[in-house]
C-alpha cells in the first residue's frame, strides 16, 4: 500500500464537512434550524426580512454544498477507478481499454464499447 499523504488544512474541513453534512447529527440539526426558523414566523409577522433569512441561508449552503458533493464524488471514483486498473492490470485485459479514462473522447468511449461488445 502507498504511503498516504498528510491532508491539507482545506482538505481536512472537507472531509470534516461531508462526514457532517451526511450524518444523523447534521440533518437533525437542520431540520432543527428550520423548525426555529418557522416558529418565530410569528413574532416577525412572516415578514420579508423573516423569509429572506431562510432564503439566503439555504442558498449558501446549497452553493457550498453542490462543490463539497462534486469533491466526494470526484474522490470516490478516482478512488475506485484506480482499484479497477489495479484488478485489470493483472488480469489480461486489453490494454487498449485498460488505459480508457476520463479525458477520453466520447467517440473513443463508443468505439471502444462496440469493440468489447463484438468480443463477447
Amino acid at each position: 500500500m502507498t504511503k498516504e499523504k498528510p491532508k491539507g488544512f482545506f482538505e481536512w474541513v472537507s472531509d470534516k464537512a461531508i462526514d457532517f453534512a451526511g450524518s444523523s447529527i447534521g440533518f437533525s440539526l437542520a431540520t432543527l434550524v428550520v423548525l426555529i426558523w418557522l416558529a418565530t414566523g410569528p413574532i416577525f409577522h412572516y415578514s420579508e426580512k423573516w423569509q429572506l433569512i431562510i432564503n439566503s441561508g439555504t442558498g449558501i449552503v446549497t452553493f457550498l454544498m453542490v462543490f463539497l458533493i462534486q469533491r466526494a464524488q470526484t474522490k470516490d471514483m478516482e478512488a475506485l477507478q484506480l482499484k479497477l486498473d489495479e484488478l485489470l492490470a493483472h488480469s489480461g485485459a486489453d490494454p487498449d481499454l485498460v488505459r480508457i479514462d476520463k479525458h477520453v473522447s466520447e467517440g473513443t468511449l463508443h468505439d471502444a464499447r462496440e469493440r468489447f461488445k463484438t468480443k463477447k
